[in-house]
């Protein structure tokens, strides 16, 4: 199972003019290798191709071997995600401007953006917590970096690949690939059912709700702030509303994780699986007026439920998406399963109105998600029928 793991580096001031150089020189190369491709090959460059063409001018230009081969395969990397993303229909049909612009351009990397190190232009020392880096002014040794003890553990135990050196906010980090041992996934006992929701952010069907009160007030005033910033019209405020949107992501982050980790513990310690609605394209299919688009659009489920599905798999705890139609419509009593609309009285109730069972709308929804769930596993890891 593949993760990643954030360093901070602690650069002198020597070290950090090194990086400085480096790291806009390999983007500024990138962008002219992407400009060569695009005006020989369009959209079609390949590592071999350009290796022909740029590999000289790269080497002269002071980039050692293995740094100019980096450089051409990221161009290369970037122009075959391009081409899976056309393929893909994720920039619109032909005819969308978006996708006209797209096509029409060489793919250009910005200043700082993030640069791949492997294990020859990058090593690593963690007994000092040290790095020792390639830059254009030579190989720097005894870059110090800063992590927890837990990621200091993880990077000597897992690390395997390569590693990222990104510059953020005026820092710089190190973003290490890792690949920790999967653990074998358990037989459940039965299941957790997950409900997702705008007001409520997780809602399982133990009857535990992880409301999202605190969020959407947070999410508000933020929304506040930036249209107060937006109406400045100034460099500064657009600085600003940068900052706050990245401090908006790291917030919502923040609560999801704390969600998803209480939900898989829950389901570890007592040996359940998890089963949750699958809601990919729910946008595309809800309709909500005018005053609601905005607070659909933030609302973090796709995170929620990936950030449960990885530490789910991490703990070995069975994973399940099922179909979420009606579930919080349909009557969680085995014999009467009636489904009406009209069975949800108000956003929060549910009260069947042939049994006349009722209890809270989202905890109904988690029940519902439960059942499904157990109907899916025993559909999917039935035995293969004898053959005839």
């Amino acid at each position: 199972m593949k993760l990643t793991v954030q360093v901070r580096l602690v650069p002198d001031a020597v070290q950090a003019s090194a990086l400085e150089r480096t790291l806009p020189a390999v983007n500024d190369a990138a962008t002219w290798v992407s400009t060569v491709s695009f005006d020989r090959f369009g959209l079609k460059g390949s590592v071999r191709e350009l290796r022909k063409l740029c590999y000289g001018e790269l080497k002269a230009q002071g980039f050692g071997a293995q740094a100019a081969q980096h450089i051409l395969k990221r161009v290369a990397d970037a122009y075959t995600t391009l081409r899976a993303n056309i393929r893909g229909g994720n920039l619109g049909p032909p005819t969308s401007q978006r996708r006209r612009r797209a096509e029409s351009k060489p793919i250009a990397f910005r200043p700082h953006a993030a640069h791949t190190f492997d294990d020859r232009c990058l090593s690593w020392n963690h007994d000092a917590q040290t790095v020792s880096i390639w830059t254009l002014d030579g190989r720097i040794k005894n870059l110090r970096f800063a992590c927890s003890p837990g990621a200091l553990k993880q990077l000597a135990e897992h690390r395997k690949g390569e590693s990222d050196l990104v510059f953020r906010n005026g820092k710089w980090f190190l973003i290490a690939t890792i690949e920790v041992p999967e653990p074998e996934v358990f037989e459940p006992r039965d299941w957790v059912g997950v409900d997702r929701g705008i007001v409520n952010l997780a809602t399982t069907s133990d009857g535990h709700n992880h409301q999202g009160r605190r969020l959407g007030r947070y999410r508000r005033w933020q929304a506040r702030k930036r249209a107060e910033l937006q109406a400045k019209r100034t460099r500064s405020a657009a600085q600003l509303l940068k900052k706050r949107a990245k401090r908006e992501a790291r917030h919502a982050a923040h609560v999801n994780h704390k969600v998803s980790k209480t939900v898989v513990a829950v389901a570890q310690r007592t040996g359940r699986g998890i089963a949750l609605e699958e809601l990919q394209g729910i946008r595309d299919r809800v309709t909500v007026s005018r005053d609601q688009r905005a607070r659909l659009s933030s609302w973090p489920f796709h995170q929620l439920g990936a950030f449960i599905a990885y530490k789910a798999k991490r703990a070995g705890v069975p994973y399940l998406e099922v179909n979420p139609a009606y579930t919080s419509q349909m009557c969680p009593v085995p014999w009467c399963g009636h489904t009406a609309r009209n069975n949800r009285p108000t956003r929060d109730t549910f009260r069947c109105r042939r049994c006349g069972f009722a209890g809270p709308a989202d905890v109904v929804a988690g029940i519902n998600v439960r059942d499904r769930a157990r109907s899916a596993w025993v559909f999917v890891n039935r035995p293969d029928p004898a053959p005839v």
